[in-house]
């Protein structure tokens, strides 16, 4: 069975579709794993450990992050403001957030390059 990677962003925001965009060359690089993309406000998975590319907002580089601590809070002005760090800080108050390893990535760039980035942080991760 192949590992799974899950996908998070928006591919009809700009500033958010980049994981959506470094897709297909990840799929390339990558053939062993399985990408699929989630909204975290969904279905989350229940993966353990639960694998992640997802837009870093003023990022310049891929960053991978495993816990909690390296990640801000992003406005909420409703309910329906909750990301992806919101998700996972409530999961944690409540005893279940699993092991994760998030690969954050910059909302700008080559697409090409990010995809590069993200396959060597991958496979340093010795999934």
């Amino acid at each position: 069975m192949k590992k799974k990677i899950y996908i998070c962003g928006n591919p009809l925001v700009d500033r958010d579709s980049m994981p959506f965009r470094i897709l297909p060359e990840l799929k390339a690089l990558l053939p062993e794993l399985r990408f699929i993309d989630f909204d975290p406000t969904e279905n989350f998975p229940q993966d353990d450990p639960l694998y992640i590319i997802d837009t870093v907002i003023n990022a310049d580089r891929v960053t991978t992050v495993k816990d909690l601590k390296g990640l801000a809070d992003a406005p909420r002005f409703s309910a329906h403001d909750a990301d992806l760090a919101f998700h996972l800080k409530w999961l944690e108050k409540m005893g279940k957030l699993p092991k994760l390893v998030i690969f954050g990535i910059p909302a700008e760039g080559i697409p090409g390059e990010i995809a590069k980035a993200v396959a060597t942080e991958i496979c340093s991760a010795d999934l």
